[in-house]
């Protein structure tokens, strides 16, 4: 099954609501982010073991960690979970030096 049938199944399989919500979340980032890369993640790892609700992304953007490795991950998500829905936007910090300003006396 593909990215956008994954996601449809997903959304679908929450109870009203949630359901509703979700698809209007959904809609809304994609007119936000037109063409923008989408993402299903099912929660599992390697082992197959659930470590996460699964989550929606949307968006591409290039993590880099502190030893050196990258990592390509969405720029905002969204997941149901037992209370509600969360959603994820993810802001890299790009550090910059600005000069020293000084001020006239």
């Amino acid at each position: 099954m593909n990215v956008e049938g994954q996601i449809k199944e997903y959304i679908t399989s929450q109870p009203e609501p949630k359901r509703n919500d979700m698809q209007e979340l959904h809609h809304i980032i994609l007119e936000l982010k037109p063409g923008s890369k989408l993402w299903f993640l099912d929660g599992k790892d390697s082992e197959n073991k659930t470590v996460s609700n699964p989550n929606i992304g949307y968006g591409l953007q290039t993590i880099k960690y502190a030893d050196g490795k990258t990592r390509e991950f969405y720029q905002i998500g969204m997941s149901a979970n037992t209370t509600g829905i969360s959603v994820y936007i993810l802001v890299l910090m790009i550090r910059h030096t600005y000069p020293k300003r000084t001020e006239e006396k």
